[in-house]
């Protein structure tokens, strides 16, 4: 399994998706490392297809995806339980992982 965190320097919440994806792949005993990715370009995102930053793709996929979402150098919301959060939650995190 390959996974790749793509962020950009102005988003505080790629860290906290870092330390949130290590505690799930430490809980769930998976091996896998967590590559970052620095973006630093509107050409690099559009290369990565990058929806903001944090980015997570699992083998070449972004779990989170939504359809039409744009691609560009932003901070992006994900939708939890609680709201909108710049971080999925751990149990999302897991499930994303647990289904690829």
């Amino acid at each position: 399994m390959r996974i790749q965190l793509l962020y950009f320097d102005d988003c505080p919440n790629w860290e906290v998706t870092h330390s949130r994806l290590r505690q799930v792949l430490d809980a769930m005993r998976l091996g896998a490392e967590v590559e970052t990715v620095l973006v630093n370009t509107p050409e690099q995102a559009e290369r990565w297809n990058f929806h903001g930053s944090p980015t997570i793709l699992i083998d070449g996929q972004d779990p989170f995806a939504q359809p039409g979402a744009p691609v560009g150098l932003s901070c992006r919301l994900y939708q939890t339980p609680a709201g909108l959060e710049g971080s999925p939650t751990g149990d999302q995190l897991a499930e994303a992982l647990a289904h690829s």
